[in-house]
């Protein structure tokens, strides 16, 4: 039965869950390996990250993948880098782009973009944890 809130952990854990995650972008493809499966875990990454953040400040947030949406969960006073603008944008990778249809394939110019918006999003969300 999915949760329609969260509150449980800490943000530690859902941001080592994060890291684990980003490793996972982080994998060379391989002819085994899809784009669209390297982009999940750069999107999963992220989601954990702002996950962690929101906890750290007692936000409780709802079962979604749904980046802007989390993003705008964020207390006003807390400053997001411009350099995470675009994360909205992975959003896309947590469930259309995991399997075949109709989705069009991903290139390795958008998974390298993809990894490197993880990667800004989870070493802010661990400069923020770390921070408190």
């Amino acid at each position: 039965m999915p949760r329609d809130v969260f509150t449980a952990g800490n943000p530690q854990d859902w941001l080592r869950n994060a890291r684990s995650d980003l490793a996972l972008a982080r994998l060379r493809k391989t002819r085994s390996l899809l784009y669209e499966h390297l982009c999940f875990h750069a999107q999963q990454a992220s989601e954990k990250a702002i996950k962690s953040v929101l906890l750290s400040h007692g936000v409780a947030f709802p079962g979604t993948h749904d980046l802007a949406f989390l993003m705008d969960c964020l207390p006003e006073s807390l400053s997001v880098p411009p350099s995470l603008i675009d994360l909205p944008s992975l959003t896309k990778y947590a469930v259309q782009q995991r399997y075949p249809g109709d989705a069009p394939m991903v290139t390795s110019t958008q998974r390298e973009h993809a990894l490197r918006l993880a990667e800004q999003a989870v070493a802010w969300a661990s400069h923020h944890i770390l921070k408190k």
